[in-house]
Order: C-alpha cells, then structure tokens, then sequence
C-alpha cells in the first residue's frame, strides 16, 4: 500500500512541508531559529517515523538537481522530527556529490568527481558569486552558493565571504570568512569563521578578543581561524609565463588524500545573533603576521602535518604558441589566471593520487569563470584560492 502511493504522496508532503515552513515563520515571529521546533499544530509531524522516513526518503531521490531541490529543504523546515530525519537522509557532498544545505559549501567535495561550479564577477561593485551547475553548460543560471566583496585597504586587500548575495557585510550572520593578501598581491591567508576543526587555533586579534566579550551575544561563536595559506612566486626575471602558486591547507592533513584518508567535515553553521551589538570589523589582523604565519608554514612543508596544493605545469603548445593545460572543456578562453591543483609529493614521492586534479579554475567568458573542485577541499576553500587569483600580481607577471 505504501510502494503503490508513495510517489503520490510524497509530491504531497513535498508541497504541504512549503506551506508548513510559511505557517511556522508567521506563528514563531522574527526568530527564524525558532522555525518549525514548535510545530505540534502540523498533521505531518505525528507520521509514523517508519513511513515518515520512507516518504522522505523518495523526495530526497527524486529531487536530485536544483532547483527541485529546494523541497528537500522545505522538508527539513517543517519540524524537529522531519528535520532529524532529513539530516540522516542527506548525505554529505563528498558520498553524494550534492549540495543541498548551506553546510555542505564548508564541507568537502566529492571523492570520485569534481563537482562543477563557476564564479560571476561584477567589476562595477568589486563583487563575486559563486554558483553550482545545473546542467553540462559552462555558464548557466545556477544555484548561489556564496558571494565575495573585495576591499581595498592601505597595506592589503580583503575579500569578504557571506552566504548571502546582496549583504556581505562583517557583521551580517552570513559571514562566513575572508581572504587577505599582503600589499604585494603574492601571499594570502584563508580566515573561517568557524574553527575547522578541534585542534585549530584561533589568531589573536583586537576583534576576536571582542568576540570572546560580553559585548557580543553569547551565541556567537565567531573567530579567526587560518585554514589556508596561499603563495604566488616571485617573477625576478622578468619573463612572461605561467604563475606558480602553493597552497599550505593548514587544517586538511596530507594523509588525506590517500585511500582511507580523513578530511575535516564541519556538521552545523552556529546560530548567531549580532542584533545586541553595534557592528565590528571581525578579523582584523597586522599586516605582518600574514606574512611571518605563512613563511612559517612554508618552511615546515616536510613535516607532511598539512596538504600542499601546487599549480600543475603547463606545457608550451608549438602551434599555439602558448602555455596549455588540459581542462576537458571547461576553459574555452586563454589567461593567466587560469590553473589546476594537485597535491604535493611527500619527500619527493608521487602516487596516483598526486595526478588528480582537486581544483581548476579558468576563464570562459569576460566575467565568467568556471571553479570545478573535489575532495578533500570545500567549496568555501576553493572559492577563496580563486579569489587569489583575481588579485592583482605586478611583481609575479
């Protein structure tokens, strides 16, 4: 009887859940946390959990591209009980290869493929936005994922990163982290707002020691945590060519991405509030520590405690008269922005591993750029490497 009805009444529940999710945001008020853990009132919600789970179960198969997938969402707003399940049910982008809540952008890719997404610049506002495909073209609508704002500063530049596109804001809830390069262009540093980890220490700094007050709501659990360190080499001979570039991933270890290797998965985005304090400038940090952090990490490459990240070679095309590197049709125009990243050798030893591409980034368009990424990096972590590439470099080209 199930089998027979399932498929029916699972597009039921899918609608019935969106009106549900509207029902709950008008009864609970402005407190958007509070959505659908009260929601005794709703018939769905005394299901049996049995076939509760099987009718969830067919919508999260069935709605397997956005923006269909937008109902699985909807079925983990409904209530506490629709939403324990959904999490089961929902697995993470590195099994399923899927992105579907706003965790999964701090989540590792999937192990198999390189999950396909490409970034839209907006020269005018200085702007980025992220977005997953939805089909096999290199630039369609797509699904936002995250947005940037550059910020030009005396010695450095900051690029923010929120989960929302048209406030991306420090003190906004959406804001997830940051990169900032040095004045040069050549180095950088990936800050999360949410330690990646437990071992993870966080910077010290003026604004995070205002994080940690009592000025800041007690939900907060914002900080300055370095997850990547990125370095451009310097060009001292004045030729044009290819950058080179190094990627020290402080909070993935090199053991990774062998067989049966273990990438951190952050699980939860915290609940914050920063409606009882005036808005601060989270992460501001010296110059000079970008610097001296990442000269640090540098040297200590042999330790094999974090994954390295390098550009791979290009080859010099006779013909063409240009460096090439084979993107399988995911860059269709030439620039010196465009690369791909393999892991490092471990004491100069190279396995399978090692050939596998983990991020490439390339130009198809004036301001369209495809970001294709995999395991063992998130899409937050590979959207910030490209961000690098977008700076301006005079002393590496």
């Amino acid at each position: 009887m199930i089998k027979l009805g399932l498929k029916s009444r699972s597009r039921r529940v899918v609608q019935d859940s969106s009106m549900a999710v509207e029902k709950s945001k008008k009864i609970m008020g402005k407190n958007k946390s509070d959505v659908g853990d009260n929601c005794s009132y709703c018939c769905w919600a005394n299901l049996p959990s049995e076939l509760l789970r099987e009718v969830l179960l067919k919508v999260e198969e069935s709605e397997s591209k956005w923006p269909a997938r937008k109902h699985v969402v909807a079925c983990a707003g409904v209530c506490k009980s629709w939403r324990e399940v959904m999490k089961e049910v929902v697995k993470t982008p590195e099994v399923s290869g899927k992105i579907t809540f706003p965790i999964s952008v701090k989540q590792p890719g999937p192990r198999e493929s390189l999950l396909q997404c490409f970034i839209k610049r907006n020269r005018s506002t200085q702007s980025y936005y992220l977005f997953v495909s939805l089909s096999q073209a290199l630039a369609d609508d797509g699904k936002f994922l995250l947005a940037a704002r550059k910020c030009r500063r005396p010695t450095c530049t900051d690029y923010i990163i929120s989960l929302q596109a048209d406030d991306m804001s420090k003190g906004n809830d959406t804001y997830i982290g940051k990169l900032r390069s040095n004045f040069l262009g050549t180095k950088f540093v990936v800050y999360d707002a949410l330690h990646p980890h437990s071992g993870a220490k966080i910077a010290k700094s003026w604004s995070t020691r205002m994080v940690g007050s009592k000025q800041m709501s007690p939900r907060l659990h914002a900080g300055n945590y370095p997850v990547a360190h990125i370095s451009y080499e310097l060009n001292v001979l004045g030729a044009r060519g290819p950058r080179r570039m190094h990627c020290v991933m402080d909070a993935i270890k090199a053991s990774s991405i062998k067989p049966g290797g273990v990438a951190p998965t952050q699980t939860y985005l915290p609940i914050t509030c920063v409606d009882s304090s005036p808005t601060i400038p989270f992460f501001r940090t010296k110059s000079n520590y970008l610097d001296k952090s990442l000269s640090g990490h540098l040297s200590n490459q042999g330790d094999n405690s974090s994954l390295v990240l390098r550009n791979k070679s290009p080859r010099w095309h006779e013909q063409l008269q240009c460096w090439c590197l084979n993107f399988h049709g995911r860059v269709t125009v030439a620039s010196v922005k465009n690369f791909q990243l393999v892991a490092s050798p471990e004491n100069g030893v190279a396995g399978p591993e090692h050939d596998k591409v983990i991020l490439q980034f390339g130009k198809v368009g004036k301001d369209v750029f495809t970001m294709d990424y995999r395991y063992p990096i998130s899409a937050f972590q590979a959207f910030a490497i490209c961000l690098s590439s977008f700076d301006t470099k005079i002393a590496c080209e």
